[in-house]
């Protein structure tokens, strides 16, 4: 039977305790720790100090920067009880070169007489302020006998907290939590364990714990570096075991003979891009090889994915199979179409459209022709996945990814049965720490330069108060045959309140700029009537389309040059950025009119302003990740991406990058994890929760 058929290893019960069974946890403090995401003493291991105070042992108080924390060796002198109820209680005590104040409030005399007896020498620890002159340490952290002084930590770790927990109680369930801290067998490579110089993940936990001075609070302190590295490590083994176990699944080499690929290179009016061309033969080398392809393509809007993407289709094609383009939508799996007619004609090979609304007789059709191998590449919705459509040799399956497909979803789609290679395409700009995290089951190839011909956006912010100039702008631009899209915030959380800004903005437009100019489309619509105010923009019926965020997917109109976008400051920048793509696609100069409501927050201004100076989005990618940090980024709940405790994504993208080849390289090694690094990696992926992982080794 396998480690996870059996449960959790005993090993590490004592970790996976209650907190109630840590010294000072009552069911009070347990619950608070829960704010904290705290229930077990792993969690308290976990939770690592995140500054500290430096209590070295001084000669005086004199020369100290003030306020303060001091820790310094006295001789008590006199006590001055309150004169009145509820006032301070003050100790005066005498270093080796000045005298200064011990401050107490409510406390009672008989005790402040046997903690602080006049004429003894005590060593006191704690913040120290001037009051008219006087230096005053409030209430000392430590009073201690010269004997007992040790007990003081030179530098003193400082715990994350919340309410109804001290940094003491914090402190006490950490040293009980590392005295249950077991001998665990390596599960990190000794060449890079000693060449990055960490130490055991035993010691590692101690040393984090107990951190001698504020270097080693830092990301790259060993000890610290050790402890991210572990959970990066399980998370990447997690995703290299769901990325094993859609590769075993053979795959079907397809060699292209590059006849069909010759002819679409020699019809295009320009170059492919250094970026394309590599990725496509990253793609083509991946189709040839025994093995399932499972490649993301990841390119910012206009990167040029489409063309990647065809001659993606063209190796399959000429390996004498077929392939399949998945879009999200109907609107987008027709545009899909429209965009791949040319190249496909160019290349003389059949091309059909299979979305839901295919019926009767025109659907048989379709359907005996894509069993027949009639038809080369099917592009389609959902609708290519139902249990009729049956393909003669389909190589490969491209999936346009504007629906977050997670692990779960691609590990499903490997489930089809069908032993084909994979291509998911994305237009979301990722950095690369993200990218490996939420696409570690998958190689990545980025497309990072734009093709040549495109002219940059002309982006600007413009206060909400100067409205009629934009509206009076979109009437002259109007007048000249262009095409705008206005975007209405979606501020209330309530849709109906939606409805009625757009509705309401609408009527505005239609007012200022003439019936029949203005089209609407929100989230509240059928779905028919959707792609009709769609398919009426694309075909220039109407000339502004009002919408509320439902165009940021796909959507391509050329002769669309202006995006005007309501309350921009509460868009985030990943969806500014992609609602600003959907103009800038024709030979035109184009613009994006960024309308805020002053005054800005800092938040809102740094994300207008990035906007304004940067087309590239990888870098705007990375400005959204430093201020809003990885887990709000791509939505933590739909994305499937883990928390972790210790590792930061921002900082650490190259322990990720290690992580995963190293993950790679293991499973390659030792798949079913049996070795005794595979056995202590198996640990590893109990420690870290990573239940999903555990369930695959006992399938596997």
């Amino acid at each position: 039977m396998s480690a996870a058929g059996q449960g959790r290893p005993e090993v590490l019960f004592p970790l996976f305790a209650g907190l109630e069974t840590l010294p000072g946890i009552g069911p009070k403090t347990a619950q608070n720790m829960g704010q904290l995401a705290i229930s077990r003493p792993r969690d308290v291991l976990l939770n690592l100090p995140h500054s500290g105070i430096d209590r070295q042992l001084r000669d005086t108080v004199l020369g100290a920067e003030f306020p303060s924390t001091v820790t310094v060796k006295v001789v008590v002198g006199q006590h001055r009880p309150p004169r009145s109820r509820g006032g301070a209680y003050r100790v005066q005590v005498e270093d080796s070169q000045t005298s200064f104040q011990l401050v107490f409030f409510h406390a009672r005399t008989d005790y402040l007489q046997k903690l602080l007896p006049t004429g003894q020498p005590r060593v006191v620890s704690g913040r120290v302020e001037l009051f008219d002159g006087v230096a005053q340490m409030v209430h000392p952290d430590h009073v201690l006998p010269m004997d007992e002084a040790a007990a003081i930590p030179t530098f003193e770790p400082v715990y994350p907290l919340t309410a109804g927990v001290s940094q003491k109680q914090m402190a006490r369930a950490v040293h009980g939590a590392l005295a249950r801290v077991p001998q665990l067998p390596e599960w990190i490579d000794p060449t890079q364990k000693a060449q990055a110089g960490w130490p055991d993940w035993h010691r590692a936990m101690a040393m984090a714990h107990a951190p001698t001075g504020l270097d080693e609070l830092a990301a790259h302190a060993p000890a610290r570096a050790r402890l991210a590295y572990d959970e990066l490590m399980a998370h990447q083994l997690t995703l290299a075991l769901a990325r094993a176990r859609v590769r075993r699944a053979q795959g079907v080499p397809s060699r292209g003979t590059g006849a069909l690929q010759t002819r679409v290179l020699a019809a295009l009016p320009y170059q492919p891009t250094a970026a394309q061309t590599r990725a496509i033969a990253e793609i083509s080398a991946d189709m040839a090889a025994p093995l399932r392809m499972n490649r993301l393509l990841q390119g910012d809007v206009g990167a040029g994915k489409t063309l990647v993407a065809f001659m993606a289709l063209l190796v399959a094609v000429e390996a004498g199979g077929q392939g399949v383009m998945m879009a999200p939508t109907e609107i987008l799996a027709r545009q899909h179409i429209e965009g791949l007619a040319p190249l496909a004609r160019d290349a003389g090979i059949r091309l059909a459209l299979l979305t839901g609304r295919d019926k009767g007789a025109e659907r048989r059709e379709k359907l005996a022709a894509l069993a027949a191998g009639e038809i080369d590449v099917l592009v389609g919705t959902h609708a290519v996945f139902q249990k009729d459509v049956v393909f003669h040799d389909l190589r490969l399956s491209v999936i346009d990814e504007q629906h977050r497909f997670g692990v779960r979803q691609r590990l499903e789609l490997g489930q089809k049965g069908v032993a084909v290679d994979v291509l998911v395409m994305t237009a979301t700009p990722i950095p690369r720490s993200l990218a490996l995290a939420h696409y570690g089951d998958m190689d990545v190839s980025v497309l990072d330069e734009k093709p040549p011909g495109r002219k940059p956006i002309t982006t600007a912010l413009v206060a909400t108060e100067r409205l009629d100039e934009v509206v009076a702008h979109l009437a002259r631009a109007v007048a000249d045959g262009r095409q705008a899209y206005w975007v209405c915030p979606l501020v209330e959380e309530s849709e109906v309140v939606d409805l009625i800004a757009a509705e309401d903005r609408f009527q505005r437009l239609r007012a200022a700029l003439g019936e029949g100019v203005v089209g609407l489309v929100h989230g509240q619509m059928p779905p028919a009537e959707k792609d009709a105010a769609m398919a009426a923009f694309q075909r220039g019926d109407t000339q502004v389309l009002v919408a509320t965020t439902v165009i940021e997917v796909g959507v391509n109109v050329p002769n669309a040059t202006i995006m005007v976008i309501e309350r921009a400051e509460i868009f985030g920048l990943a969806q500014l950025h992609q609602l600003r793509g959907r103009v800038g696609r024709g030979s035109q100069q184009s613009t994006c009119l960024l309308l805020y409501q002053a005054p800005l927050g800092e938040g809102g201004r740094k994300r207008l302003t990035t906007l304004r100076d940067t087309e590239d989005g990888f870098r705007i990618a990375e400005v959204d990740l430093e201020m809003r940090g990885a887990g709000d980024l791509i939505g933590t709940a739909q994305s499937g991406l883990p928390r972790f405790r210790v590792a930061d994504l921002e900082r650490q993208a190259g322990l990720m990058a290690i992580a995963q080849s190293d993950a790679r390289k293991l499973l390659a090694d030792d798949p079913a994890l049996t070795s005794p690094r595979g056995q202590a990696a198996r640990l590893l992926l109990w420690l870290m929760e990573q239940d999903q992982a555990i369930r695959l080794i006992s399938v596997g």
